[in-house]
């Protein structure tokens, strides 16, 4: 690796640029995760999302940037509350649910773009200084990325609805027992969910200025894998926000550090499969092991 490219405040802040709407993204994942769900559609919400408000900026170009950003969330929260509702009403397991909507919302993908896609000359300078303005010589993006981490460390730290997100993946019957509203809790974390994977969506058109149907693609796995690797368990009731923002920063460290020695992108990808690989093994044997503790002190 050539240290001196690598540790330039360009490339630090490239990467910056390249994680935030991960982290975005992850933070809802986390806490679908936490509840011992899965939110396998966020990528499809949030190409769907940049294609709505992307087409509609295109069609509609007077249209005020706040409306186009208050579009993008609206529409997350709705998609991400299909899921909920499936999952609680319906009683169907959170990985078939948004396996299904992944494809459906995808497919929509299509249908909103009409076989196009949104080009640069469709995007207002005003949209893009979303991604790209900057205060103190940091990029909104980044900032935007940093500031949802700071409000939902706050949300689960220290609201009633945060709490009941690491009980109920904790104990499921005991915070039934317990009088939580476990299905209202677990309907809020894919809305929430939703509602961040369509901002990041708005971040996305607005960074790249172009959407297309393959948009995000995979993505859904690069939240998870920030996710897990930060430290949440897959086996829900453990995990932090702080700990998603590092574990997405460790990503994008990896994929820059692999771009910049010239590694080939199929490798890249296998790389990144085999730290959450290692990551979701290290985290199967700790619990494992805290499940023997714990046994061994009722003894």
């Amino acid at each position: 690796m050539r240290a001196p490219v690598f540790l330039t405040l360009e490339n630090i802040r490239d990467i910056g640029m390249d994680i935030s709407a991960l982290t975005i993204v992850a933070i809802g994942q986390t806490m679908v995760i936490m509840t011992a769900g899965i939110d396998l559609s966020v990528a499809s919400n949030l190409a769907l999302c940049a294609m709505t408000v992307g087409t509609t900026m295109r069609d509609h170009q007077t249209l005020p940037v706040l409306l186009l950003v208050l579009l993008g969330i609206a529409l997350g929260t709705l998609l991400g509350s299909v899921n909920g509702t499936l999952i609680t009403a319906g009683k169907v397991p959170p990985i078939i649910v948004t396996l299904g909507t992944m494809s459906v919302y995808r497919g929509l993908v299509f249908i909103v773009s009409g076989g196009s896609w949104v080009a640069p000359q469709d995007v207002s300078p005003q949209f893009t200084n979303l991604s790209w303005s900057t205060v103190g010589g940091i990029p909104m993006l980044i900032l935007f990325a940093l500031l949802t981490a700071v409000v939902f460390t706050y949300f689960m730290k220290y609201t009633r609805t945060g709490r009941q997100i690491y009980a109920i993946g904790s104990n499921l019957n005991a915070a039934q027992v317990s009088g939580f509203r476990v299905e209202r809790t677990r309907f809020s974390v894919y809305a929430l969910s939703g509602a961040l994977a369509g901002f990041g969506g708005v971040l996305w058109a607005a960074r790249f200025s172009v959407v297309q149907n393959n948009t995000a693609l995979g993505f859904e796995l690069q939240t998870v894998a920030a996710a897990v690797v930060g430290g949440t368990s897959i086996y829900g009731g453990s995990g932090s926000i702080l700990g998603t923002v590092l574990g997405a920063l460790l990503l994008g460290i990896l994929a820059n550090a692999l771009t910049l020695i010239r590694i080939s992108e199929f490798w890249q990808l296998a790389v990144q499969g085999l730290v959450i690989l290692g990551a979701v093994i290290s985290n199967a044997l700790i619990a494992r092991r805290l499940q023997r503790l714990m046994s061994l002190q009722k003894l």
